[in-house]
């Protein structure tokens, strides 16, 4: 099958560096389990990527979430700022400790978490003198970065941590302001990365937390090893759990982060031929956001139906379905928690907003192994759904 008929996916694993030569030396050496020299490898590359003092590698995104609660001290009862316009993940840990999630809308320039939303809530709960929420999960959505620095700010004046759920945006920076050449995941007490087979740099499956407190790092591991004792029996203080990353994973993962700035380029350029061709005034399909203040990873490059705009009027499900009929992978976003009968008594901060962008966004593919006759075959898709113009293909 050529390249002109097979399908194209929406994001899949770029796997040409060295992963199959670390692979093979997990297989000579028989380290194949969650003991193994890769994740220590692992870990500490993965920190001086990002910016932390410690990483520490677990079984899956979701896991690194879990974690952060644990070692928060998030108890039954206790309230946890979510965004509601997220992948099911950044909540159910909070869950899992019998806590309550609360459900926080989008802002319209990025979709992610409302740093005016959060401000306001803190701000009125403390004049009550009601209590605050144990954490604020901040989730940078899709590979861009949150408006953070308001939150921190508003934040730290309330004593209340701050979690970010950067499982979509490895690699993305805010580029001015107060948090200018920080990366996300280095910024709140604990970061939390994921590495499932479609992101941006992959373990097969896998996390890592992300901070610069050497107590909370320790306790990480602790709980992520059935929190075990040292020495040599098998004695234990608490419940733990089985959430250690094997080696075999911080293989691929390690050979996956060597590349992580060509993944990272190549994504950019993606997004960058996107826009050249969206936002046509002939037609209906806007391009991703992109904040003057932020530099995205563009994991999936999501771009949004202009409500009333020309061409607009497919909707995004006739949109997806004339791609699939095409031979293009493309999806909705996250379906905001606020919506799903999983969330119906979840306290929640508006939601209006985030319903908006769920209504129109799209994510097209974003492999960073796209390549130009890959991405023409899209925009052709896209200009005969009728959502970019024909200004824009010409």
């Amino acid at each position: 099958m050529s390249v002109s008929d097979a399908r194209i996916p929406l994001a899949v694993p770029t796997l040409e560096g060295r992963e199959r030569e670390y692979l093979e030396e997990c297989i000579r050496t028989n380290f194949v389990s969650s003991v193994g020299p890769f994740v220590t490898r692992f870990e500490e590359a993965f920190a001086a990527a990002v910016g932390t003092r410690y990483a520490v590698a677990c079984a899956s995104g979701t896991a690194a979430i879990h974690l952060a609660m644990r070692v928060l001290g998030v108890v039954p009862g206790d309230e946890v700022f979510v965004s509601t316009l997220t992948f099911v993940a950044s909540a159910n840990p909070v869950l899992y400790e019998r806590a309550v999630p609360v459900l926080v809308d989008s802002e319209r320039s990025t979709m992610n978490l409302d740093p005016s939303i959060v401000a306001d809530e803190l701000a009125r709960r403390a004049r009550a003198g009601q209590r605050l929420p144990r954490a604020i999960e901040v989730v940078h959505l899709l590979g861009h970065p949150a408006d953070l620095a308001p939150i921190v700010e508003v934040a730290a004046r309330h004593g209340v941590p701050i979690v970010e759920d950067a499982s979509e945006a490895l690699g993305a920076t805010w580029t001015d302001g107060p948090l200018a050449g920080r990366q996300v995941g280095s910024v709140g007490l604990l970061g939390c990365f994921s590495f499932n087979g479609n992101k941006l740099m992959t373990t097969g499956g896998g996390g890592m937390v992300t901070t610069d407190d050497e107590a909370l790092a320790r306790r990480v591991r602790h709980l992520s090893t059935q929190a075990r004792l040292p020495g040599r029996a098998y004695r234990h203080d608490e419940v733990g759990y089985n959430y250690r990353l094997t080696n075999v994973a911080a293989a691929l993962g390690l050979a996956q982060l060597e590349r992580l700035p060509e993944l990272l380029a190549a994504r950019r350029a993606i997004a960058g031929r996107y826009d050249a061709v969206l936002g046509s005034p002939d037609g209906g399909l806007r391009p991703a956001l992109r904040a003057p203040w932020a530099d995205p990873s563009f994991w999936l490059y999501t771009a949004h139906l202009a409500p009333d705009a020309p061409g607009a009027s497919i909707g995004r499900e006739r949109l997806i379905d004339r791609l699939d009929e095409a031979g293009i992978e493309a999806r909705p976003i996250w379906t905001p928690l606020h919506t799903l009968p999983l969330f119906a008594d979840a306290p929640r901060l508006g939601g209006r907003v985030a319903e908006e962008w769920f209504a129109g966004a799209v994510s097209l593919p974003s492999s960073s192994s796209l390549g130009p006759e890959q991405q023409a075959r899209v925009v052709a898709g896209l200009a005969a759904a009728g959502v970019i113009g024909r200004s824009a293909v010409a």
